[in-house]
């Protein structure tokens, strides 16, 4: 998207539902995609559904359906389409060449969101990994009007005959590569920074995205993280100093929000920046307890968190928005989850009882007080909490 636009561009959504996505489950997650359009800059002009048996495999909704949003398209002015699935290069091709606009799905717009997000050098490299992996299978033969390069004279070249397809390719690749081994000399250098510091309590705040950490990191450490209504508004995970009682100072950090078909791109570029969830002594998860689909969203961050961390490493759940929550449902939900904490960061219930649980965890552990060298690296001003 072209952020220097003075006007945010019209976007369309397209879902569809089959036998095995029911149009219930389709319509919860084409909310989540409007809400990542509007993240991404865009406004949502119309959304569309498709019923069908299975996913067309030349433009997964078939020629009827892409003469019907081709005319949505002209009616509302649109700039995009999105699709709530992902789409092979095959399928984006077709469908712009009978569409008057661009085409994304739902990894493209997440990771156009991402871009836009982050701040660090360690956080755009993982993008651009991503990115690069993600348009990598989606590359098609878009420069057959040149056929065939003449014979490769450089070095790195593979030689004559070789189409313009297969050097895009083979240079995306190589790209990558650099990338990645950029990525792992971070990595070494964040290793050992952390074999170097004394042992420190360390809980990290996971979750879906929007679940509201960055409210509750600012609640606990007054932060100052941005804590705005929008997914992924928190990019690069932020670290603070926690105080827990007399000589009982903590780290806190607040992490990358996840989502639904979050690209297996980012999952695994992110691995290093998502390292201070793989280093926690204790794993936060927030969990938004108004989400209508919250048990979803649970699952969903377990099997991150799968990925990234022993699975031996102590979860405390917290339920956070209990004050918009009606005295059933909050009443359902503590009969449910009779371990869990329910908290609002915002308003600011509930917290006494969390750091209470926290410093329990403390106590069971032998732990230098938190200090100015003891701080993740990238993360400096940070500022401890004081009892008021």
């Amino acid at each position: 998207m072209n952020s220097n636009k003075t006007e945010r561009e019209k976007a369309i959504l397209v879902g569809v539902a089959t036998r095995s996505i029911t149009a219930k489950v389709v319509k919860e997650h084409m909310a989540e995609l409007g809400r990542l359009a509007d993240t991404a800059g865009a406004v949502v002009v119309e959304t569309t559904m498709q019923r069908r048996d299975t996913l067309d495999p030349a433009t997964l909704v078939g020629e009827g359906k892409v003469s019907e949003i081709a005319a949505l398209v002209e009616s509302h002015g649109a700039d995009l389409v999105i699709f709530d699935e992902d789409l092979s290069g095959s399928q984006v091709k077709k469908l712009e060449t009978r569409i008057p606009c661009k085409v994304l799905d739902r990894s493209g717009i997440i990771l156009d969101i991402f871009a836009k997000h982050a701040r660090t050098a360690e956080a755009k490299v993982q993008v651009e990994v991503a990115q690069l992996e993600y348009m990598l299978p989606r590359l098609t033969n878009a420069w057959t009007h040149l056929s065939r390069q003449a014979g490769g004279v450089g070095i790195g070249m593979k030689g004559p005959g070789e189409t313009q397809l297969e050097t895009d390719k083979r240079l995306v690749r190589k790209r990558i590569a650099e990338l990645n081994r950029k990525l792992d000399k971070m990595e070494d250098i964040r290793v050992a920074q952390h074999n170097r510091r004394i042992p420190t309590f360390h809980a990290a705040l996971v979750g879906y995205t929007n679940a509201g950490k960055s409210t509750l990191m600012n609640a606990l450490t007054r932060a100052g993280v941005e804590a705005v209504d929008k997914l992924f508004a928190t990019l690069d995970p932020t670290t603070r100093k926690l105080y827990l009682g007399p000589q009982k100072t903590a780290v806190l950090s607040d992490t990358v929000g996840f989502i639904r078909k979050l690209p297996v791109g980012l999952v695994s570029s992110f691995k290093s920046t998502l390292s201070v969830v793989a280093q926690a002594t204790l794993i936060l998860h927030l969990v938004d307890a108004g989400a209508e689909d919250f048990e979803d969203q649970m699952e969903i961050t377990a099997g991150i968190l799968s990925e990234l961390c022993d699975a031996e490493v102590p979860r405390m759940t917290v339920f956070n928005k209990i004050d918009l929550l009606p005295p059933e449902r909050l009443d359902f939900l503590k009969a449910h989850h009779p371990q869990a904490l329910f908290i609002s960061a915002e308003a600011k219930l509930g917290l006494a009882e969390l750091k209470e649980r926290i410093r329990e965890h403390y106590d069971q552990g032998r732990f230098a007080s938190a200090s100015e060298e003891t701080a993740v690296s990238g993360n400096a001003g940070w500022e401890e909490e004081r009892p008021s």
